[in-house]
């Protein structure tokens, strides 16, 4: 698979595990930087910590590259066998961590035009990380893995370990908390504005 990097952006997820494993350098490169991203950004919601999230991620991306020679295509999707590595990882450092409370991470400016925008929207972004917070962690994981990252419930069943119907009662009940955690904070947030 020697081609130009920029090559491979057709080439799914599995295909390019494949070929590291064969020992295709660029795969790894290419992997690399579309999944860690992902990662990171999971891992993030997760821990409610950049630094713990940044080595969360490392590790998980560390565990990919060990078992890619014997990644056999077409049983598991990468992006699962991530999620799931991650979602471990993650569990255990908070387990390690229980009773000692998390700081809050300023989220990045998301290049709104105007300033009254991005504040806004920096306060939604930290109301919801908070509220997150509050939910009991398989629910967080359920959320975060179907409203963040966008990942259909059999995937979530396959990540978590658990049914469809327990992935579906555990995003039901994590959202009711959410909304009732987030109801004070509607006009606050502008979001009276936007059902008139």
């Amino acid at each position: 698979m020697n081609m130009p990097f920029d090559a491979l952006g057709d080439v799914s997820n599995e295909a390019l595990l494949v070929a590291f494993g064969n020992g295709d350098r660029a795969s790894a490169q290419a992997l690399t930087m579309r999944l860690t991203p992902v990662v990171l950004g999971y891992a993030t919601r997760l821990l409610r910590d950049h630094a713990e999230a940044e080595d969360v991620a490392q590790e998980a991306m560390m565990r990919l590259w060990k078992i890619a020679p014997e990644w056999r295509q077409g049983e598991a999707k990468v992006t699962t066998w991530l999620y799931r590595v991650v979602t471990n990882l993650c569990t255990d450092r908070l387990r390690k961590k229980r009773g000692t409370g998390l700081d809050e991470i300023a989220e990045p400016e998301d290049g709104s035009p105007s300033q009254d925008a991005r504040l806004m929207e920096k306060a939604r972004a930290t109301a919801l990380e908070t509220a997150l917070g509050t939910l009991p962690e398989r629910q967080r994981q359920a959320v975060v893995l179907r409203h963040i990252e966008g990942l259909s419930n059999p995937a979530i069943a396959e990540i978590l370990g658990v049914s469809v119907e327990a992935v579906e009662s555990l995003i039901s009940r994590g959202k009711r908390l959410l909304a009732k955690r987030l109801a004070g904070e509607k006009e606050r947030l502008g979001f009276e504005d936007d059902e008139t």
